[in-house]
């Protein structure tokens, strides 16, 4: 992906973010992969005049330089992650449990590229889960129902198509 794509992606996690009426101060990455997109999400809110806070972690916890574990501006108040994907929830959870041990900071939404919908420990979705458990409403760009049905209406795709449907029947919530 290039810059445009990236910045296109930045949009479209902005939007989702909007749709959802979530009201926020800062917005969090989990490493490695919410870094470019929380990067690109607020990115994509500055270029609609909303200058946001963001932040994102390291694997492991840096001990010179600026060290620590949390990169960015200040993790308060009310917080939006940015993650690209979520499939049993695991990422999202972990990432809870690190800003949990933080006073200053609440997490009230997730916002991914793609909703699998998968099943979390049980028959229920992980979506579901997240929400029970832990208060946390999740958001998707697209839903794996959304991906199945263009490549149903693209029939150049359907070797991917049929591929999609079998994950679907191996991992996916009963529909």
């Amino acid at each position: 992906m290039g810059g445009e794509g990236l910045a296109r992606l930045g949009e479209f996690y902005r939007a989702a973010i909007e749709d959802a009426a979530l009201e926020f101060d800062v917005l969090f990455g989990p490493a490695y992969k919410g870094i470019p997109l929380v990067t690109a999400t607020a990115i994509a809110f500055a270029d609609v005049g909303r200058d946001l806070k963001m932040a994102y972690n390291r694997k492991e916890t840096k001990d010179h330089g600026e060290g620590g574990l949390l990169v960015g501006g200040p993790v308060e108040g009310d917080v939006v992650l940015v993650d690209d994907v979520i499939t049993a929830g695991t990422a999202i959870r972990e990432v809870l449990t690190m800003l949990d041990q933080r006073d200053q900071c609440r997490v009230i939404g997730a916002v991914v590229a793609i909703d699998r919908q998968e099943r979390g420990t049980g028959h229920r979705s992980a979506i579901d889960e997240l929400k029970d458990e832990c208060g946390v409403q999740v958001i998707s760009i697209v839903k794996l129902d959304d991906i199945i049905e263009f490549l149903r209406v693209h029939q150049d795709f359907e070797a991917n198509w049929e591929a999609v449907l079998r994950y679907r029947e191996t991992y996916g919530v009963a529909v």
